[in-house]
């Protein structure tokens, strides 16, 4: 019997090709998967001026959410301090045929008077003894004047940014969002809100 003068060759099956292909384009994803530090807990402001927080507010830009899908411009919120301490909460915005569209639901701070976490709902007043019917609603980034303000929740998974004018000075605007993405959130979900200005 003779030795062979060369090595026998091996030539793997498109399948197999494929599938180391796929695999070494798949491992860096799983590595970085994997060294990925989760985002740190959200922090608020230090304190809320309520006082100061009161009248409207302008959406300049938000996460895309279940609840404001029929409104394509025009989004404010109003907040009116009453009687017991809460708020209410008036939450306008411009629909697709022209309606403005109305929803109004009451505030309460979760924790001391000063606390920048608040509850919200929009459910009946007979619900309200319901925990699940209150959404948090956590003041995350405001300035010394309160005319810019970021509003999300534990979770990150809202986010509202609010303004006392239809409009914002890009500089502010591009700082308050350097400071988001700071605080781990995904900017690319950002979609600015159309403000025409036209009355309600």
């Amino acid at each position: 019997m003779t030795t062979p003068t060369t090595a026998p060759s091996f030539t793997p099956s498109p399948t197999l090709r494929q599938l180391a292909l796929v695999l070494a384009l798949l491992s860096p994803l799983a590595a970085s998967a994997q060294t990925a530090a989760p985002p740190e807990p959200l922090q608020t402001i230090a304190r809320l001026d309520v006082g100061r927080y009161l009248g409207t507010w302008y959406e300049i830009a938000k996460y895309p959410n279940r609840f404001q899908r029929q409104c394509v411009a025009d989004t404010s919120a109003l907040y009116r301090l009453r009687d017991d301490g809460q708020l209410d909460v008036i939450n306008r915005c411009r629909q697709a045929k022209g309606q403005v569209a109305e929803a109004v639901g009451r505030a309460r701070q979760d924790g001391p008077a000063d606390s920048p976490k608040l509850k919200v709902r929009f459910a009946p007043a007979w619900l309200s003894w319901l925990p699940m019917v209150w959404g948090n609603y956590w003041v995350i980034d405001i300035d010394a004047e309160y005319q810019l303000v970021a509003v999300s929740e534990s979770s990150r998974e809202y986010l509202w940014i609010l303004s006392r004018t239809p409009t914002v000075e890009a500089g502010a605007y591009q700082a308050l969002l350097g400071r988001l993405q700071a605080k781990g959130f995904d900017l690319s979900k950002l979609e600015r809100t159309t403000q025409t200005g036209k009355p309600d």
